[in-house]
């Protein structure tokens, strides 16, 4: 009988000891569990987190590199309004100085020198007798100084039907200015006009290769008489 205890409490031992070896299994099993799982999610973490720390790197550099576009955009804007401001302001300065001494250009803004006084060749009977300010038909003329209209109208006020519609104007110091292919004539002979004064529209009337205006300054109110336009009135202060 004492055997059979013996053999029962020996099976019991050894139960308990598998029992406590499966246990103790389990737990270092989840102990393994528990002490791996905080490590993969801190790998984790940090990937994550660097990864959101470049795209916030990424983001930072792309709105630091628009603000400084859009910094050297209103730079540029600026500069360029300014040059625009000062050229503007020569221009008026030049316009003052001209009308200050009396003569003006007879074309505002922007012109082309087409023909020059004295050029010659298959456009001209003779050499050219005025300078000539390629601009569209329509361009406002204006008068090169104070004077009174003494021709104005078609056929060339007079001159021949060469010059199309034509406005000549005596000055003060007894030379004349001449006008022609112009699209409309809007002053009439005994009129006073001014410096600077609106007489006329440039066209492409009588004998016209294209829009222009076709300028002579003389020493009488007749076709003949002509003195080469651009020395005159730069002499006088204006630029051409």
């Amino acid at each position: 009988m004492s055997h059979r205890i013996a053999l029962r409490t020996r099976s019991a031992l050894i139960a308990a000891a598998l029992s406590a070896t499966m246990v103790a299994g389990t737990g270092v099993a989840q102990a393994s569990e528990s002490t791996a799982s905080p490590d993969v999610f801190a790998l984790n973490s940090a990937e994550e987190l660097a990864g959101h720390a470049r795209g916030q790197a990424d983001i930072q550099q792309q709105a630091g590199e628009a603000v400084k576009a859009a910094v050297e955009k209103k730079a540029a804007e600026a500069e360029k309004a300014a040059a625009a401001e000062q050229a503007e302001a020569a221009k008026q300065a030049e316009a003052a100085k001209q009308t200050a001494n009396g003569w003006v250009a007879p074309i505002d803004g922007d012109y082309t020198v087409s023909a020059t006084y004295g050029n010659n060749g298959s456009r001209w009977a003779s050499n050219h007798s005025g300078q000539d300010f390629a601009v569209p038909t329509g361009t406002p003329v204006k008068s090169v100084a104070k004077g009174t209209v003494v021709k104005a109208g078609a056929n060339g006020a007079g001159d021949g039907a060469a010059y199309g519609n034509a406005v000549v104007v005596k000055h003060e110091d007894s030379t004349y200015s001449q006008y022609a292919h112009l699209s409309s004539v809007q002053v009439s002979v005994g009129q006073s006009v001014d410096a600077g004064q609106r007489i006329a529209l440039s066209g492409n009337t009588g004998n016209s290769s294209g829009p222009h205006l076709h300028l002579e300054i003389r020493t009488t109110p007749e076709f003949g008489t002509s003195v080469d336009p651009g020395s005159f009135l730069r002499a006088k202060g204006v630029s051409l």
